[in-house]
């Protein structure tokens, strides 16, 4: 996608404090598209060493090294950071985490004295707030990739069926509720029961466990922004990996809230769901 600058807008340095996975080479690519230098802080053993050649300046770090992040960003007068990838919250309850992850003051001072709970929402809110006090603005984090957001309607050649509806509106309530608890993004359902509800442990790993709860197959995954969603960090994100996964699982349906869920590649994604009559279907949250 190519995203011209407006009348208003002018090139800036952006920064990108980039994960895991395929995101943060999107944001990149807009941004550059967009005329605007990137300044790339990748976090150490998740972002893919391949994000320099789209990188004007690239810096390693640590992923809980919020000081550090701002010291860059400012040394390079970046205006505003964009959060992109994801990163495996769960493995920072390990044996020994302090020593594997050696955070900065900054970063002990957010977890442990500011932030109200260890809650996804809270931990990004107080980094952001902490991050704008010192110049550097987090910034809606699909500004530069919006053509990668899920559309409404159904995605895919093949149409669900009226009990995949009934499983596909019974499980969204359950996924928006979890969503206002900021326990997770994703419930898994068939026949109107939950089988299986999204913590700490993440997408992915959660579908193999519905698989594994629900060997007769043919479940939904609805996977939802929170209601009061901030798209600065944490938005919703499916992929062709995911696709993969929930057939290996079986799965038959993925349910996305459009406008608010990422689909990284989308049309490979729909591509991959077509391929084994997977049914993906973009909810609009507006409507009933």
């Amino acid at each position: 996608m190519e995203a011209a600058l407006t009348h208003t807008e002018s090139p800036t340095r952006i920064g990108i404090i980039a994960g895991a996975g395929r995101f943060p080479f999107l944001v990149a690519e807009g941004a550059r598209q967009a005329g605007h230098e990137v300044v790339i802080i990748g976090l150490r053993g998740l972002a893919d060493p391949q994000l320099r050649t789209l990188a004007d300046r690239f810096y390693w770090s640590g992923v809980v090294r919020l000081g550090r992040w701002i010291r860059v960003f400012r040394r390079e007068r970046v205006t505003r950071a964009i959060m992109a990838g994801y990163v495996r919250k769960r493995e920072m309850y390990g044996r020994f985490r302090l020593l594997r992850y050696l955070p900065d003051w900054t970063s002990i001072r957010i977890w442990f004295f500011v932030a109200k709970d260890k809650r996804n929402d809270s931990l990004l809110c107080a980094a952001a707030e902490e991050m704008a006090r010192k110049g550097v603005p987090l910034s809606n984090s699909v500004e530069f990739c919006p053509d990668h957001l899920a559309p409404i309607g159904v995605l895919t050649r093949t149409q669900p069926t009226a009990a995949q509806q009934r499983d596909a509106a019974f499980g969204w309530q359950i996924a928006k509720e979890i969503g206002r608890l900021d326990i997770g993004q994703s419930v898994a359902v068939k026949e109107q029961e939950v089988i299986a509800v999204e913590a700490i442990e993440g997408t992915d790993d959660m579908i193999r466990r519905a698989g594994a709860l629900c060997r007769a197959g043919g479940w939904t995954l609805v996977k939802t922004g929170k209601p009061s969603q901030d798209m600065r960090f944490d938005v919703p994100t499916v992929g062709v990996d995911t696709i993969t996964n929930l057939h290996a699982n079986g799965a038959t349906m993925l349910v996305v809230e459009a406008g608010r869920t990422l689909m990284l590649d989308r049309p490979a994604v729909i591509a991959a769901a077509d391929r084994i009559d997977m049914v993906i279907v973009g909810h609009d949250a507006t409507a009933p």
